[in-house]
């Protein structure tokens, strides 16, 4: 094929595709202008999960009537001038191709005012070619309806999820500049219904309590540094508010949201020891740096950005945040017997031999830790004691066992609750009280999205109010578990991208997680010798379901080589 120019509807279409990846994608666009504009209030509509409508209101300062055509044109922008300006990018938009890529997917309609004109102007696209425009009056601001989303891109029409789940993408995006500018009024009306309502008082705590509830709110801690260009604000979680994906870790660059693995780093690194694997905490974090100290062209969203002193950066935000952790206790939870009597309706194993064959041993002549590979079984096993309130000491003819009791625990909890998922008897234990919980945007479609599957498992979960649930009953698996906290951690990770599991595989996962025995629970004989004759039962005995080991062995021949008996 020959070299030749690109039709401008064709060049058009590709900047539109890496612009609008989503309806979540338009919002962003259209919030971003209205915050480069002053809004200090700011409305958005979706409906059908943002296809038939996308709707977003403002009272920023408008566009003059004589540029409102001019703002659909490509690389069109108020913004920057030159390429000094690229220099010290503080808006965040700049690149002038937000309304064009829009208009060339969507049908648009926009209705703007400025103060210092009468009335404002109306002007309705249709496949990014002006259909009609004219006078009408509103109020100061700018408002831009989306309709029919990529109907002229029906290829990537066909890529989106559901409704739902789509709602749940703008609910996200949309708590994020929330977070970012508690002193605007943000307002979401998901398919007609209330999502999220912020007051715009500029108290950042306020906006985290309607989006992860007032408990978690109370219980954040305030983090703040500062270097000598740089400063670091915001909040984080204590070590025991953690979840369990990475969705509520929350990063702005001079109030820009975005996404940085350095930032990620930095914080994970504060946490670290003081997490369990897989746990994850909720942040809150905005960098303020001058804007030649940064780079935020690198991205065609600008959802990524460079630093130019990367280790500066890095060691200021882990600074504030471990600044912050110091501030509280962390302790280990409270040493307590565990009692689960739905052991007892397991039926005792059949013990294996208390040998094994050795093929498939490997050995190793520098450490008495790089395990042997054993057989998927596990030989009779005696146990010994409880070492730190969390491991369980066993032996056997060929070596000693240090058995994770959370991670064992969780093992043999998830295999039953798979078998009784496919054999169709999930226990049910209803509730002599109900439990409200409250749920942030992203949860509550999450939960939309799942809940027939959720009802399959045994849960019953009815509406109480806005983003308000009653739980009236549960797996009975999870009978004595804190149920808020529990329906908290399954929602993440129902709508984790970061477990590839099948959702009964994640339902299973999350509530073997917390029903299952915790570290630093102290457990009476009988219970540590129940927990390992369960164990010795599964399929899979020395990984728990997230894939971490539930035990160490060191072998009778390790043992002796390290007492010089070898």
């Amino acid at each position: 094929m020959p070299i030749k120019v690109l039709a401008p509807e064709v060049v058009s279409r590709i900047a539109a595709g890496e612009v609008i990846e989503r309806p979540a994608s338009v919002v962003k666009e259209l919030v971003e202008n209205a915050l480069d504009a002053g809004a200090s209030q700011i409305s958005i509509e979706a409906q059908s999960g943002g296809i038939d409508l996308i709707k977003v209101s403002d009272n920023g300062a408008g566009i003059p009537a004589a540029e409102v055509e001019l703002a659909f044109q490509r690389h069109a922008t108020s913004k920057i001038g030159n390429l000094d300006d690229l220099e010290k990018i503080t808006s965040l938009g700049f690149r002038g191709e937000a309304l064009p890529s829009i208009a060339a997917v969507a049908e648009v309609e926009i209705l703007t005012k400025v103060i210092s004109e009468g009335v404002g102007s109306y002007v309705y696209l249709s496949n990014a070619n002006i259909v009609c425009r004219e006078s009408r009056s509103r109020p100061q601001g700018t408002s831009v309806s989306v309709r029919h989303l990529f109907r002229y891109f029906p290829a990537r029409l066909k890529f989106l999820k559901s409704a739902n789940t789509e709602n749940s993408h703008i609910a996200h995006l949309v708590s994020q500049y929330a977070l970012a500018f508690p002193e605007v009024s943000f307002t979401l009306l998901l398919d007609k219904r209330l999502s999220l309502q912020t007051a715009g008082d500029g108290d950042l705590r306020q906006v985290l309590s309607h989006i992860y509830g007032l408990e978690v709110a109370q219980q954040m801690l305030e983090a703040a540094e500062n270097d000598v260009f740089l400063k670091v604000t915001g909040l984080t979680s204590p070590p025991s508010l953690a979840r369990s994906d990475r969705s509520r870790l929350s990063f702005f660059v001079n109030r820009r949201w975005v996404y940085s693995a350095l930032l990620t780093r930095a914080t994970e690194e504060a946490y670290h020891g003081l997490l369990m694997d897989g746990k994850h905490p909720i942040t809150i974090i905005n960098v303020s740096l001058p804007a030649a100290e940064v780079d935020v062209n690198v991205h065609p969203t600008k959802a990524q950005v460079k630093f130019r002193h990367e280790q500066i950066v890095f060691a200021t935000v882990e600074k504030a945040i471990k600044a912050a952790l110091k501030r509280t206790s962390v302790a280990k939870t409270p040493a307590t017997v565990f009692r689960d009597t739905s052991w007892q309706e397991i039926a005792s194993p059949e013990l294996n031999s208390g040998h094994w064959q050795r093929e498939g041993m490997v050995k190793d002549s520098e450490s008495p830790y790089v395990t042997p590979l054993l057989p998927l079984k596990l030989p009779v096993l005696r146990v010994l004691g409880q070492l730190a309130t969390t491991y369980v000491i066993a032996e056997c003819p060929d070596g000693l066992y240090i058995v994770d009791q959370h991670a064992a625990h969780e093992r043999i909890l998830y295999d039953r609750i798979l078998a009784q998922w496919s054999a169709k008897k999930i226990e049910v234990q209803g509730l002599l009280q109900p439990v409200t919980v409250e749920l942030s945007p992203r949860e509550e479609e999450i939960l939309k999205a799942n809940k027939e599957n959720l009802t399959q498992f045994g849960f019953a979960i009815e509406a109480f109010g806005d983003r308000s649930y009653l739980i009236r009953s549960v797996p009975v698996v999870m009978a004595k578990s804190n149920v808020t906290e529990a329906i908290n951690a399954l929602l993440d990770d129902l709508g984790s991208k970061e477990n590839s599991a099948t959702w009964e595989e994640k339902v299973a996962q999350s509530l073997a997680c917390h029903s299952a025995v915790r570290a630093g629970q102290q457990l009476s004989y009988d219970e540590m010798r129940e927990l390992i004759r369960q164990l010795e039962q599964s399929r899979e005995p020395r990984t728990c379901p997230h894939g971490r080991p539930t035990m160490i062995h060191i072998s009778s021949h390790q043992l002796e080589k390290e007492f010089g008996r070898k």
